[in-house]
């Protein structure tokens, strides 16, 4: 299979270090920038229980941390152009 993402997907993925390729499924795609949220976020809760910031600081580094992150807002149907059976 092979699939034409979408630019403006490519940048945002290209932001964390993903280049996808025409025969790169976008599900694969989303996945590792899932994996890589959520590696962040634990790690923020993580410095939050060490005691690296106060917890009224929290809810704002979460936030500013999933905006960092819309490509995972958009659904998958609109990460390509077209596909195709190569």
């Amino acid at each position: 299979m092979s699939y034409q993402y979408r630019q403006s997907v490519v940048q945002e993925l290209m932001q964390h270090g993903i280049k996808p390729d025409d025969h790169t499924p976008p599900e694969l795609a989303h996945d590792f920038v899932n994996d890589l949220y959520r590696y962040e976020i634990r790690a923020l809760r993580q410095q939050l229980l060490d005691g690296a910031f106060p917890k009224t600081e929290y809810a704002p580094r979460v936030l500013a941390l999933r905006q960092r992150y819309p490509i995972l807002g958009l659904h998958l149907r609109f990460w390509t152009e077209a596909s195709a059976a190569s």
